[in-house]
C-alpha cells in the first residue's frame, strides 16, 4: 500500500523564489502603508475652509486654531477643532 499511496498523493507546489518576493513585497506594504502619515489629503483645504469662514465672524490667528483628525476603532473618524477665543472686551 504504501508503493500506491505514494503515486496517488498530491504533489505539493514548489515555493518559488518569485513567490516568496510576492510575499514578502506584500508584507514591506502593508508595513509602509501603516507607518505613514494617515492624515488624507483634503485636510489642509478643509483647515483653509474652516479658517475662511470663521474669519468672517470673528477673529482667529493660526496660532490659537488647530485641527486634528483621530481614527478610533477602525471605523469611527473624529475630527478635532481647537479654538482660542480671546475677550475683546477685556482687553484695555
Amino acid at each position: 500500500m504504501a508503493l500506491l499511496d505514494y503515486f496517488l498523493r498530491k504533489k505539493e507546489k514548489p515555493v518559488t523564489t518569485a513567490s516568496k518576493a510576492k510575499e514578502r513585497l506584500q508584507i514591506i506594504v502593508a508595513h509602509e502603508r501603516n507607518s505613514r502619515n494617515k492624515q488624507p489629503d483634503y485636510l489642509p483645504q478643509l483647515t483653509e475652509d474652516i479658517l475662511v469662514v470663521l474669519r468672517k465672524y470673528i477673529q482667529v490667528s493660526d496660532e490659537s486654531f488647530s485641527i486634528k483628525l483621530d481614527n478610533k476603532d477602525g471605523d469611527l473618524n473624529v475630527l478635532e477643532l481647537n479654538i482660542e477665543l480671546h475677550d475683546e472686551q477685556n482687553k484695555g
